[in-house]
């Protein structure tokens, strides 16, 4: 007999790393052909970071997103950055980046406001443009600007900054302190189907709901979100490293099973924006939260679906037939008992 179930699971994750300093550092240069380039250290290990960063770098100075290129990951022409970890690189060296690209750009505003003759507090940056915000009319090119400020001003419109989350060292005795810069929050729910007399598990649906600050970009967050989910899948009902005497036994991916995409159910994404004020445009982090809440919904769906706790990950078709028999065998004891 095959059985539905529905389970919840929800959690709060860490941004911004930790009371131990997590600095990001960046340089911006804007040319004068109104292009720019973007040093940075951080690493893209393929969830999209650099886009983002970029994205960020772009907005700020005003140009079209394909007028900035990035020189990344070197260690002889970026400065340092603390790597992909504790899904920080949004945040963290998105937030240099901003400052980094706002420096550059009041250099702009500045020679623009020179040529324009008008104060530069009323000018602002955007399609390749600085222009007067209340008559946009008058303007010049970012290129223009960048060319005056180099070649007449003798200012390269260069900007380098550096973020590091405020925090507070936690105490060593209480435990008190401010450990992370930012928090993200999320729930999933999961639908799933359990057949009875062989334990197979099919989980029909993953709905995942995440708070990620402002989405810098929409499709990139809603693909972490679909990534994570799909190794919360492998790690909850398929992966496990089987260790004797301390020599891994499937340490082949002939044994040791991933999910493919067969293996991934239906994924609804939905994303809760709530811009945080210290983050860049709003942004948080949402790499690593969305993994987590899944296998616990897994879990909990199980047992709504026929009333047995998996306790030991993965929940394998032979954990879950055992966990049935030990509830049949108890609750047989049960009837003996009570006659």
């Amino acid at each position: 007999m095959k059985k539905l179930g529905k389970g919840i699971a929800f959690m709060i994750y860490p941004i911004g790393g930790t009371s131990n300093p997590n600095s990001a550092a960046v340089f911006i240069k804007v040319n004068v052909d109104g292009s720019a380039v973007l040093y940075t250290g951080a690493t893209d290990i393929g969830q999209g970071s650099d886009t983002v960063l970029l994205q960020i770098a772009a907005e700020e100075l005003g140009i079209e997103f394909d007028k900035i290129t990035m020189v990344s990951s070197d260690t002889k022409m970026t400065p340092y950055d603390h790597g992909p970890g504790a899904s920080r690189i949004t945040y963290i060296t998105g937030n240099a980046v901003k400052n980094a690209a706002t420096q550059a750009k009041q250099i702009l505003l500045e020679a623009a406001a020179a040529e324009l003759k008008v104060s530069s507090t009323g000018l602002v940056a955007g399609g390749g443009y600085i222009y007067l915000e209340d008559f946009p009319e008058r303007k010049i090119s970012v290129a223009a600007a960048a060319s005056i400020a180099q070649k007449d001003g003798g200012r390269p419109p260069v900007g380098a900054a550096s973020f590091n989350p405020a925090t507070t060292v936690l105490d060593k005795e209480t435990g008190h302190g401010k450990a992370y810069g930012a928090y993200v929050f999320a729930v999933q729910i999961a639908e799933v189907e359990v057949d009875t007399e062989t334990g197979a598990l099919e989980i029909l649906k993953i709905t995942a709901v995440h708070d990620c600050g402002k989405a810098i970009n929409p499709l990139l967050t809603e693909g972490q979100v679909e990534g994570g989910v799909s190794m919360g899948v492998g790690y909850g009902v398929m992966e496990e490293m089987v260790v004797d005497h301390g020599r891994v036994k499937n340490a082949q991916f002939t044994d040791y099973v991933l999910p493919t995409a067969l293996d991934v159910p239906e994924i609804v994404t939905r994303l809760v924006e709530r811009p945080d004020p210290r983050g860049p445009f709003g942004a948080k982090g949402i790499g690593e939260p969305s993994l987590l809440p899944t296998a616990p919904a897994i879990v909990n769906a199980i047992q709504d679906a026929v009333g047995v706790r998996i306790r030991d990950l993965p929940a394998t078709p032979e954990k879950i037939l055992k966990a049935l028999e030990e509830k049949r065998l108890k609750e047989e004891a049960c009837e003996l008992t009570t006659k």
